[in-house]
């Protein structure tokens, strides 16, 4: 689609799907922040409108951003292949708040809303199978958030004597070392 096209779309979705506060056009791909309980009800219209057809799910992914009141920011890109655009349907979602899941619109949700709750802690209501995926179970905190810790907090490693994984504290300790830039390839 060309520029013009794109943009007499964007007028188009802000007129039709309800809750929509914002649409934006940004290098070819068309943006539109959803109220999170208006967020199945667009999924729906996109998926099924004749006009829209985004009949792909493509990805789910989270940003964070600390200093705002709702902190995450939950993004869905949706694929439509008759139509060959791409669309990027924005929630934004307070720290304890949540999110409902998109598995009863989109199959594949399921696995990349895990994914996001996992890095992030965005909770998804409804998910069928929300629990951890991409780190240990045991793992506490949600690594992708800007304010964890950047070392976390164990140091987890298979111990072969043990013949099982240990958790340990981490202990950042290191010696004093000189170090020799000059390299040995080179003469002088």
């Amino acid at each position: 689609m060309d520029q013009v096209m794109i943009s007499k779309f964007s007028v188009y979705l802000a007129k039709i799907l309800p809750g929509v506060s914002r649409v934006v056009i940004n290098e070819g791909l068309v943006y539109i922040t959803v109220c999170p309980t208006y967020l199945l009800t667009v999924l729906k219209l996109l998926q099924k409108h004749q006009n829209f057809q985004f009949k792909s799910l493509m990805d789910i992914w989270g940003v964070d951003y600390p200093e705002r009141d709702k902190r995450f920011e939950v993004n869905y890109l949706l694929l439509s292949i008759r139509y060959n655009i791409r669309v990027v349907v924005r929630v934004n979602v307070a720290e304890f708040e949540g999110v409902p899941s998109a598995t009863t619109v989109f199959n594949s949700a399921g696995w990349l809303e895990r994914e996001v709750w996992d890095m992030y802690g965005v909770v998804f209501f409804e998910n069928p199978d929300l629990r951890r995926i991409l780190t240990d179970y045991g793992f506490d905190g949600h690594p992708l958030r800007k304010d964890f810790p950047l070392s976390g907090f164990m140091e987890v490693r298979y111990d072969d004597s043990e013949k099982r994984v240990v958790y340990e504290p981490i202990e950042v300790s290191q010696e004093f070392r000189l170090f020799n830039f000059k390299s040995p390839w080179e003469k002088l």
